[in-house]
């Protein structure tokens, strides 16, 4: 009974982000340089969902997953990078409801690239049967499908974690509360939830990381049997943006996760991090917009039209 007493006033309510306090010369800098990517990741992924909504040209079911996809960018870089622009504590509900949404998300942008994978696939290796087999209602399916099972796998989880107790140390070092080193903290026998964190990472993202590879794999043999350098260049041209954002993407959250967790390379790590967390949201639209075609024709009509507009004005 006393040491129930003496865990409950000691419990831990609030927790510290170290984030990359050990540049305190640079922290106005860093804090501008996010701001920045902050601001441009949020316009450009906007931009191309506005975009995407507004053009009947883009209502085709590859820009349909790439609209879900920067959807998705805009709101999981509202869940990180305004965490780092504000100050480095955080209550644990606000803890829990961060890695809520962080992990709901990146299991859903797992399995919204497994379905636009799936889509080139079809496109390319099965372009007779492309438009029967995606059709509207398998897109929506897919879609809704990725969105709920990201909901579904970081629901079960965050359960889990707020009934840990924190009773210890309260800095956290990394820039969000990110699940390990959340879990590090806890003066709780964490080892079968770090157990079970593995099992819902390999049962909820394996399948959809497993499907890309296959996906690229028929791709990527089915454009290389084309006689053609022509024809292959026009078939790799759409899939090679989608091919690039899944390289970063999965490349990234792979070496942070495979890395050692050790303190020397808790930098690397946080680093590593920010790659999928921050850079990826940001250049997601920059590659789309710059690689495809159709994207760019959408913006161009879409200035002419404001251009004419202000005009009349």
């Amino acid at each position: 009974m006393a040491d129930r007493d003496w865990r409950n006033q000691t419990a831990v309510t609030e927790f510290i982000l170290l984030g990359f306090g050990d540049f305190p010369d640079l922290q106005i800098l860093l804090f501008l340089i996010f701001l920045v990517i902050y601001i441009a990741t949020m316009t450009g992924n906007i931009l191309i969902t506005t975009l995407i909504v507004a053009d009947q040209h883009l209502h085709t079911p590859m820009y349909f997953f790439l609209g879900n996809l920067s959807c998705l960018e805009t709101c999981y870089t509202s869940t990180i990078l305004p965490r780092m622009l504000a100050s480095g504590c955080i209550s644990f509900s606000g803890c829990i409801t961060q890695l809520f949404f962080f992990c709901a998300l990146a299991c859903t942008e797992c399995y919204l690239l497994a379905a636009m994978s799936y889509d080139r696939y079809l496109a390319i290796c099965k372009p007779l049967h492309y438009s029967t087999l995606m059709n509207n209602k398998f897109c929506l399916q897919l879609a809704a499908g990725s969105w709920l099972n990201g909901c579904l796998t970081s629901t079960m989880f965050a359960l889990f974690l707020s009934q840990l107790t924190f009773c210890g140390p309260n800095e956290i070092d990394h820039f969000f509360c990110d699940v390990i080193p959340f879990m590090e903290l806890s003066c709780s026998d964490t080892h079968w939830l770090v157990l079970f964190h593995f099992i819902l990472s390999c049962v909820f993202t394996l399948p959809p990381f497993l499907l890309t590879l296959t996906s690229y794999v028929c791709i990527i043999a089915s454009i290389l049997s084309i006689p053609s350098t022509i024809g292959r260049q026009k078939a790799f041209s759409t899939c090679s943006s989608h091919l690039l954002v899944v390289t970063i993407y999965y490349g990234t959250l792979m070496i942070v996760y495979v890395l050692p967790k050790h303190n020397t390379l808790s930098l690397v790590n946080k680093v590593l991090s920010l790659s999928y967390t921050v850079m990826t949201p940001l250049v997601n639209p920059l590659i789309y917009s710059l690689r495809n075609r159709e994207v760019k024709e959408a913006l161009n009509k879409a200035v002419n039209k404001y251009v004419a507009f202000t005009k009349t004005c």
